[in-house]
């Protein structure tokens, strides 16, 4: 049973009336204890075996033992004393968390059904109302991913006139690269600018110029987004929204988002003035055309409301995680020049000074088994998206109820011992036969798996393959004169991103 908390109400009243913050405070953690036990009251699932889990404090739960900012290292080491099926309590919520290739395999494809729901993430909802793709629950996430998916196909997504943009977009990236002419330069922008110009020509049908101020602007607010979207505290708010008027960075993630939206909105507003039923130019095109064959119809997913979400969604989905991982990719390149030097003896015997292609990677063994490698070490997303249990189920001996938050922890499988030999280690071999031919291994997972798997994947895999092979077909990549040796340690974020860091490129042809 779920009680409705009226602290939010309440401590703003007590204010009113005179009563001092700390009494506010002692009011409101003690309505919070309350509704935390009736929260958790569930007498019909307590005789049956819920995952075991280490125990908990009144009000916080476990909270008090996670380390915040990289919650999914906590995760990992309860996992070895609860095994890989556990249940910690964040605040009122009892969360499950599954780790492991097996158990994460087991919920996510052989129990798609049972584990395909999204979970809630309270700052997200109170930003997408359960509106577009990536964070939206019941029917609408359903047509709003099936019509995602239609419509990438149609505008090219894996074939060859997609192919085609990410080339010609190699060769803005590589002029942006020599402008430097090998003096050391942070790649951040620029990489995400030449990631984020595939899926902005596919959402709005043309490229932004990397110098443009509001194109820069927009990429440092997905920046900005994933970043705080692993903070502190907009983790404890989304635990604990009641206590959403204290100040932090919970109002700057949702002030970053609605600028966001602000944009997507004069940007679509524009298309539907000029919109050409007999030319079909982008995703943004398809989707007004769809809303227009709709119209009328009693209940129709496709409002503006909507489209503004999934635009959002695609735009700041397709960026970042693809841009981090080219940015692990180079910084690797320079940790390791070794394993550098073998990609480009590699990329000189296949390609030549011919310009890469998709299909390359079929006769490129190494520099194939290096990118997935850097995938895998990278663990861009490793908690996953958030899932949630569609019904009650029985998984693996224990009672998941229906609604449970569920966190299949994708670093636990990327760095899973009996898949990797070398987990810890940046070990390109993982991919590799003795005799030096390429393998894919089921346990690589960096778009998820099941019925929310990531919706770009194809296109993600053929920019990595492009971007990453034409630009060491171009540079060697190396340390600025003045730093003798590389961090490897993730920034904090949603995702996990390299710290900022320089880098000289020196032309190679």
């Amino acid at each position: 049973m779920i009680v409705p908390c009226p602290v939010h109400q309440l401590i703003p009243a007590a204010m009113d009336a005179g009563l001092g913050s700390a009494v506010c405070i002692v009011l409101a953690l003690t309505l919070l204890y309350i509704w935390c036990i009736l929260k958790g009251r569930n007498t019909e699932c307590d005789a049956k075996p819920f995952p075991p889990g280490p125990p908990g404090l009144p009000i916080i739960g476990n909270l008090h033992q996670l380390n915040l900012k990289k919650l999914h290292v906590s995760l990992l080491e309860f996992a070895n004393k609860y095994g890989p099926v556990y249940s910690i309590q964040m605040g009122p919520s009892k969360i499950v968390v599954i780790t492991g290739y097996e158990a994460v395999k087991d919920a996510l494809v052989n129990h798609a059904e049972e584990f395909g729901e999204r979970g809630k993430i309270r700052i997200l909802q109170d930003m997408d109302k359960d509106l577009g793709i990536t964070h939206s629950q019941g029917e609408n996430g359903k047509v709003m991913r099936r019509f995602a998916l239609t419509a990438l196909r149609d505008l090219g997504m894996g074939r060859r006139s997609i192919e085609e943009r990410i080339i010609e977009e190699c060769e803005h990236l590589i002029k942006n690269f020599a402008s430097f002419k090998g003096k050391p330069f942070n790649n951040m922008l620029i990489i995400y600018a030449g990631v984020a110009n595939i899926i902005v020509s596919i959402l709005l049908g043309h490229r932004m110029d990397y110098d443009d101020p509001q194109f820069k602007r927009l990429l440092n607010l997905i920046y900005e987004i994933f970043r705080l979207a692993g903070s502190k505290m907009v983790r404890l708010y989304n635990i604990f929204p009641i206590f959403g008027f204290l100040p932090g960075g919970h109002k700057t993630f949702i002030k970053h988002g609605e600028e966001f939206l602000e944009f997507v909105n004069k940007t679509f507003v524009k298309y539907q003035k000029n919109l050409d039923e007999n030319d079909r130019r982008s995703f943004i095109d398809s989707y007004l055309l769809r809303q227009k064959d709709e119209a009328g119809k009693p209940r129709s997913y496709f409002h503006n409301e909507n489209l503004t979400i999934v635009v959002k969604n695609l735009f700041s989905a397709g960026t970042e995680t693809t841009a981090t991982t080219l940015r692990w990719g180079l910084l690797l390149m320079m940790k390791y020049p070794d394993i550098q030097e073998k990609v480009q003896d590699e990329i000189s015997r296949v390609i030549g000074s011919a310009q890469p292609m998709y299909s390359h990677r079929l006769q490129m063994p190494y520099t194939n088994a290096v990118i997935h490698e850097i995938q895998r070490f990278a663990d861009i997303v490793p908690l996953n998206g958030a899932h949630e249990t569609t019904k009650d189920v029985m998984f693996r001996g224990y009672f998941i109820p229906k609604e449970t938050y569920i966190i299949p922890l994708l670093s636990s499988v990327l760095r899973d011992k009996t898949q990797f030999e070398r987990s810890e280690q940046f070990y390109p071999n993982h991919f590799l036969d003795s005799e030096g031919n390429f393998i894919n291994k089921d346990a690589f997972m960096p778009f998820s798996a099941g019925r929310r798997a990531c919706v770009g994947e194809t296109l993600a895999r053929m920019e990595l393959f492009i971007f990453f092979t034409s630009l060491l077909q171009q540079f060697t990549f190396h340390l600025p004169p003045d730093v003798s040796d590389l961090d490897l340690t993730p920034g904090t974020g949603f995702t996990n991103v390299p710290q900022q860091y320089n880098m000289c490129a020196t032309l190679r042809i």
